[in-house]
Order: structure tokens, then C-alpha cells, then sequence
């Protein structure tokens, strides 16, 4: 997650409450969603942006996650994101996400 992101995400959670926030991911992989699921829960693991050392703890899916998916217009979904769903391994960003959720949400 790049820094401006980082610091919209703190700022949000500072003016909304966190327990308001939740953030939707797309990352291609995995990991790359883990990784920007943990800056948001527990604080940046590369000590490099505004939200190191800051644990907001907040929700965190990717838009390929069941719940989610569950949650979108049918057709939109089928417009927007079936074609990037086709090439992901949905079960490893599943996996992963539900890990850090598990680890460090707090608004569950």
C-alpha cells in the first residue's frame, strides 16, 4: 500500500472511527493483500509510511471474498471483476486475508 494511501486510510479512520471502516482490497496475489491488510490492522511492516506503529485494527476483505462478492450487484460484479477472478488464487488471498483478519481485526 503506497504512502498516500496509508495516510488517507488514518485519516479516514481518525475522522470516521475506525470501528466505521472498512477497507476493500484487489491485489492480484495473496500475499500482496496480506501484506496491505496487515498495514491496516496492525501498522505498516515495512516501517516506511504513515501508518507505522499504528494499530487501527480495521476490517479488512478483498473484493474476491466470498462475503463480499455476496455483498456486490450481480452484474456489476460479473462486469467488473469475474474476468481478474478467473486468473486469481481466490483460495490463497481467502487464506491469507482471513489469517490477518483473524490476527489483528478489532471491528468484527
Amino acid at each position: 500500500m503506497d504512502l498516500e494511501n496509508q495516510k488517507r486510510v488514518k485519516e479516514f479512520a481518525e475522522q470516521y472511527g475506525a470501528e466505521n471502516i472498512v477497507v476493500l482490497l484487489g491485489a492480484a496475489e495473496g500475499e500482496a493483500s496480506g501484506l496491505a491488510a496487515e498495514t491496516v490492522t496492525a501498522g505498516d511492516p515495512t516501517y516506511a509510511g504513515p501508518l507505522t506503529g499504528v494499530s487501527l485494527g480495521l476490517t479488512v476483505y478483498h473484493i474476491c471474498e466470498p462475503e463480499i462478492k455476496a455483498e456486490v450487484d450481480e452484474g456489476v460484479y460479473e462486469d467488473q471483476i469475474s474476468m481478474m477472478e478467473m486468473v486469481l488464487d481466490v483460495d490463497d488471498i481467502v487464506n491469507e486475508m482471513s489469517g490477518i483478519r483473524d490476527q489483528y481485526c478489532k471491528y468484527l
